[in-house]
């Protein structure tokens, strides 16, 4: 079995051939390669978290018009390096009367809650963690970790603006996973199953994107608004809140924040891409003969982390566009909108998939695109009706001819 076919195996066999040379019993072997492997996966995505906050700062300069980092090192790739010394370097505050425990264990709770859904990411098709057949519901597990951690800061941290910024951005995070949730059980109705490989596999020749449009769409609103993002930060209205939950933090405690929330961005990116973009898939071209090449789980691994890096591109552009809504507006547009919309696409979704069961490609693929864009124009009408309505409650109704000429 070559290297370039199966890194993992063999890797694994030429460190088991080790260990056990050693005189080490096969089972502690077993559990030493096992650890050296979450060791290495760990180190190369906290890699790529350092890489991210200089790609994110080059991103920001060129959407509002001014200078990223261009100093340390060529094109300013060593500044992230730099600020990690800096936050390492500051004085390690716990601010007086704060809960000591819950405050220092929050932000580890934060970074590793993003750490663990790597664990069920399918880079290749023989490269993941663990191939859980509930996979959809692990990361939702997982992700309440990070609602935790934020809710542990605010409270421990004996500041009420640190505590206003925790509620408020748990109520965000619970309202709208509700949604998220709901869309994660689209991909699974196609693909027969929870598990994030099987439904890759299911991708071919069509990936969901084109089944189900509006559902890819509402799983990246609802993945903005959970991740705190712009326009769903309220947690971190500066001119009422300073920082949020994480105000009394720094140093390295509050770059585990900062690190967490850049690759839980990106992580996003990647589960955005392997629900609805065919995850390491080159969207069938690895399936025709001559470009059986393609079948590298290099590749592969290369075209998920290039698929997530548009996913975190899409996020920061909405960050860095859109202003930030108010928190009021911002839940009525979940409870009201985004929650029933998401139900009715479901229940659509569902039924169109019985009814279409065994039916030609081309027909379930047509079928469900158009039921997706119809209920998505059906939705609108009925969020212009809305907000008409209660614009006229504001301003009043309109003169006769400025409504005809409208």
């Amino acid at each position: 079995m070559s290297f370039w076919n199966d890194p993992l195996e063999v890797a694994a066999d030429w460190l088991m051939g080790i260990f056990t040379g050693w005189g080490m019993p096969e089972i502690a072997a077993q559990i030493l390669i096992g650890f050296l492997g979450v060791l290495i996966l760990i180190s190369l995505l906290m890699l790529l978290d350092i890489f991210l906050v200089w790609v994110e700062r080059k991103v920001v300069s060129r959407f509002q018009d001014r200078i990223g980092p261009n100093r340390v090192g060529p094109f300013g790739l060593i500044q992230p390096f730099a600020d990690i010394i800096k936050l390492i370097i500051k004085e390690d505050i716990t601010p007086g009367g704060a809960d000591k425990v819950v405050y220092n264990i929050a932000p580890m709770l934060s970074m590793m809650s993003v750490l663990i859904l790597w664990a069920v990411v399918p880079l290749a098709p023989r490269i993941i963690g663990v191939d859980l057949n509930i996979g959809a519901l692990y990361i939702i597990a997982a992700g309440a970790i990070g609602t935790l951690s934020i809710i542990m800061a605010g409270w421990s941290s004996n500041n009420k603006f640190a505590l206003i910024g925790a509620f408020r951005q748990v109520a965000v995070m619970v309202s709208f996973e509700i949604p998220m949730l709901t869309m994660l059980l689209i991909p699974t109705i196609f693909a027969g199953s929870m598990g994030f490989d099987a439904v890759v596999q299911a991708q071919y020749p069509i990936p969901f994107f084109l089944l189900a449009p509006l559902a890819a769409i509402i799983f990246l609103i609802a993945a903005i608004a959970e991740l705190g993002r712009a326009p769903f930060d309220m947690a971190e209205g500066e001119s009422e809140l300073v920082a949020g939950y994480n105000t009394e933090y720094s140093g390295m405690k509050f770059g585990m924040f900062y690190a967490g929330e850049l690759l839980h961005a990106f992580t996003f990116g990647g589960f955005w891409a392997i629900l609805f973009f065919g995850g390491y898939g080159l969207f069938g071209l690895e399936k025709i003969p001559a470009l059986a090449w393609l079948n590298n789980p290099f590749i592969h691994i290369f075209v998920l982390l290039a698929k997530a890096m548009i996913g975190y591109w899409i996020i920061m552009w909405v960050k860095y566009t859109l202003m930030r809504i108010r928190i009021d507006h911002m839940l009525g547009f979940n409870w009201k909108f985004l929650t029933p919309l998401s139900f009715t696409l479901l229940m659509v979704v569902a039924l169109m998939n019985a009814l279409l069961k065994g039916t030609p490609t081309w027909l379930y693929a047509s079928s469900m695109f158009l039921s997706n864009l119809v209920l998505g124009w059906i939705a609108l009408e009925i969020a212009r009706s809305y907000s008409r309505k209660e614009r006229e409650k504001v301003e009043g109704p309109k003169p006769v001819a400025e409504a005809a000429h409208h």
